[in-house]
């Protein structure tokens, strides 16, 4: 069953992260960059009944390699784990200051061509991280300038990202944090709403990289717990200003208050909330956070 599989994937993660830290026991050489994520993937294979964890294991692998003029070179793997890895790649990404985009990009794209080739299905972080030690610093010193050429081509028509992200919180009442919501939406160009009360709820859209920053910062105050339910991506080409505006279901990230109820007036009217996400073509999203149809 899925359940198994995933029981399964997560254990083998688990594993794999358990090896590269005894491996590498010194935080310069791995460093696991989102610890929330890892003690909820913990979470899930300890407990039959736990839900699937709403983030990515991302983590971090420094190496230093030699280059031919005996100089020193840092590469750092920037590395997340998608829930149903190994059955499908890592998400990996090899930096250094040394090399040039063109040659980042033709350095990951090759690493991912030989990950797609040898390890289907199977864990490949320490391989990954071998291919790096032996070939990266080559990439350094390539002549891309043909290359190069198709890179710029490339960007030109890179793909724009939407993104709608569906975040839950144990509640929202803090007027602080409310105004926060509020105006790095409005900095970021983000839509959406924002249900306070217990729960909370907030749903932004808008360009990936927008969304992600909004979410960074959000994930910083201080809650008592708050996830991403649920996250929606939409490859758009070209990607223009019309494009994103096409694929908003809000106007604007406004606060969305319905009738509340219980001692404190903080229970949001769920039924309400359902209404207003079926009026916006969104009445599915109502299960993924209460788990139950919606009426």
């Amino acid at each position: 069953t899925t359940k198994m599989a995933n029981q399964e994937a997560a254990e083998i993660q688990i594993s794999e992260l358990d090896l590269l830290s005894s491996m590498f026991p010194y935080e310069e050489e791995f460093a696991v960059t989102d610890q929330l994520a890892l003690a909820e993937l913990k979470y899930y294979v300890e407990n039959e009944s736990a839900e699937v964890p709403s983030s990515k294991v991302q983590f971090l692998l420094n190496i230093k390699t030699e280059v031919p003029n005996a100089s020193t070179v840092e590469f750092s793997i920037s590395c997340a784990l998608p829930f149903k890895y190994p059955s499908v790649l890592p998400e990996i990404t090899v930096r250094s200051s040394l090399l040039s985009r063109s040659q980042q990009i033709l350095l990951n794209s090759d690493l991912k061509t030989y990950l797609m080739q040898n390890f289907s299905g199977e864990p490949c972080i320490l391989s990954a991280r071998e291919w790096v030690k032996d070939h990266a610093a080559a990439y350094i010193d390539k002549d891309l300038s043909s290359f190069s050429m198709a890179a710029s081509d490339a960007t030109k028509s890179e793909v724009t990202t939407f993104t709608r992200l569906w975040i839950y919180s144990h509640h929202i009442y803090n007027k602080q944090k409310r105004k926060n919501i509020i105006d790095w939406a409005k900095e970021l160009s983000l839509s959406g709403f924002c249900m306070p009360g217990k729960p909370g709820v907030v749903c932004v859209e808008g360009l990936q990289s927008s969304c992600e920053e909004f979410w960074s910062r959000i994930r910083r105050l201080t809650w008592k717990r708050i996830l991403i339910r649920h996250r929606e991506d939409v490859s758009l080409e070209g990607g223009g200003h019309a494009e994103i505006q096409k694929q908003r279901k809000f106007p604007a990230l406004e606060e969305k208050c319905f009738d509340a109820h219980g001692a404190r007036g903080n229970h949001m009217d769920l039924g309400q909330l359902y209404n207003f996400l079926e009026e916006k073509g969104c009445a599915d999203i109502f299960q993924m956070y209460f788990g139950v149809e919606g009426h």
